[in-house]
């Protein structure tokens, strides 16, 4: 990938989409496409193979899909198949057919199985089941990982994926029931902190260990990884260590200054005991995360105070 390619970036107003713009223009990459759900539909195969036969960009990011937390995978799994089947074949399909070269496909560490040998490395993938709470997002990013795999082996063109573990930071989606965990943490102790709220109750144990990786460190990576001859077909994007949910709750009460009790729910669902991603292959090839948690989470809570006071906050 050089300066005079035109990339086009899927899911530009998400989180890690809209970080990976950003990382674009810092570097001085002039040339980058863009559109809205209301201008290209990625569910509908006809609109994507009319919009790369059109365009035909040099590079794809596929950073689109549908996301959410435990409660939103688990309440809406056929949307979540359904959606993310079909943002990953239609878009790496009709890339290959308009002969675009280079495509990177963002998925999830999700992906893993959910006792997999912690940290987790890419090798796990397929070796035993998935955790049943988001097993339906889970498999169509796997399909959409082994579609790039096999396009690229088949037909020799350099498509491949990065596995991105929990990410957040500057607009990331602050939905009451559907946010991440982060996300809803910040939102939570934020407005508890406003209504002078007693306690916050979190869901499960606070004992299962996550690993968090800042959308900008995340965008950082994947530029490092479009700019490699001959990428790892997939590579996790983490930060290399994790943090259990109940230091992270405190983390971010600190954060925000909330002074009332914290408990937790323990009839709710903890999910996968531990996940944290091995990254020595995409260290290997020079690249690092430089934003530790501590630093990230003000640099979240900053953002979100920011987009609320602008009105621009996503939930």
């Amino acid at each position: 990938m050089d300066k005079q390619d035109t990339i086009y970036v899927a899911g530009h107003r998400g989180m890690v989409g809209s970080a990976v713009v950003r990382a674009l223009q810092a570097e001085g990459y002039g040339s980058i496409m863009t559109r809205t759900r209301n201008e290209l539909n990625l569910l509908d195969q006809s609109e994507v193979r009319a919009f790369f036969e059109a365009e035909r960009p040099d590079v794809a990011v596929i950073a689109a899909a549908r996301v959410g937390g435990i409660h939103a995978n688990n309440t809406y799994p056929a949307e979540f198949m359904y959606e993310n089947l079909a943002i990953a074949q239609n878009t790496i399909h009709a890339a290959y057919q308009a002969g675009v070269q280079r495509l990177l496909f963002l998925g999830s560490t999700c992906i893993y199985p959910k006792l997999a040998q912690q940290p987790i490395r890419e090798e796990s993938l397929l070796s035993a089941a998935l955790e049943p709470t988001n097993e339906a997002y889970a498999i169509a990013k796997i399909a959409g990982l082994k579609l790039c795999e096999f396009y690229r082996r088949q037909y020799g063109v350099c498509y491949h994926s990065a596995m991105p573990t929990n990410l957040y930071g500057q607009g990331d989606n602050y939905h009451p029931q559907n946010s991440h965990v982060l996300p809803a943490l910040i939102r939570r102790f934020h407005e508890a902190k406003q209504n002078a709220a007693p306690e916050v109750a979190i869901w499960g144990t606070g004992t299962p260990l996550r690993e968090f990786l800042h959308a900008d460190d995340a965008a950082a990576g994947i530029l490092h990884l479009l700019q490699l001859e001959n990428p790892p077909d997939w590579v996790n994007l983490g930060c290399g260590t994790d943090i259990s949910i109940g230091d992270l709750a405190r983390l971010v009460m600190r954060t925000v200054g909330y002074e009332g009790t914290l408990t937790f729910d323990t009839s709710k669902p903890d999910g996968t005991p531990r996940k944290l991603t091995d990254i020595s292959k995409i260290q290997e090839t020079g690249w690092s995360p430089k934003i530790d948690i501590e630093h990230g989470v003000a640099m979240a809570y900053q953002s979100f105070l920011e987009e609320q006071a602008a009105g621009t906050l996503r939930e």
